[in-house]
């Protein structure tokens, strides 16, 4: 049946449960990331003057459980990176692993229909559900990137960057 300027026909080519899944493939690379730097290192080598490590990922803290329970819930929060998460790197993994619980638990509370709702996340940026949760992934690849340029610049090997599992 062809689409009329009448009809509308709405084509998934990804499910919610596919994107978690892809999602969570960052999330556990950037995991890899966060463990392969040392100790000293992850909260205070920089390079040109960028962040440390260790504050990249309280920007991906402050983005991906508060986004999500703001989409859930509906209610406006405010943009928070600089909370505190701990004064080691195995705080921060813990931290990590219990937003990935987190995640999981939220994610299944935002119908398929949600997806293209408008929002104005954190009263601020204004998209898609979708787009913003596209945002989440993009925003984490690049602050992992920049952990990359670190780890090879502390002459570490990085974990293999299509390396999900």
């Amino acid at each position: 049946m062809e689409n009329t300027i009448n009809e509308q026909t709405t084509h998934q080519v990804i499910t919610p449960e596919q994107f978690l899944e892809h999602y969570q493939g960052h999330r556990r690379l950037t995991r890899k990331v966060i463990e392969a730097f040392p100790e000293k290192e992850f909260f205070n080598y920089s390079v040109g003057g960028m962040r440390p490590f260790s504050e990249m990922v309280k920007e991906l803290f402050a983005i991906a459980v508060p986004g999500l329970t703001e989409i859930v819930s509906e209610n406006t929060s405010e943009f928070d990176e600089h909370r505190d998460y701990g004064t080691t790197k195995a705080e921060f993994l813990q931290k990590w692993d219990q937003d990935t619980d987190e995640i999981n638990t939220l994610w299944k509370q935002i119908s398929v229909e949600r997806f293209q709702e408008v929002i104005k996340l954190f009263g601020q940026y204004e998209g898609t559900v979708l787009s913003n949760l596209q945002y989440f992934v993009d925003n984490e690849i690049h602050h992992r990137g920049q952990g990359y340029v670190y780890l090879r610049a502390l002459d570490i090997e990085p974990p293999f960057f299509y390396d999900r599992s």
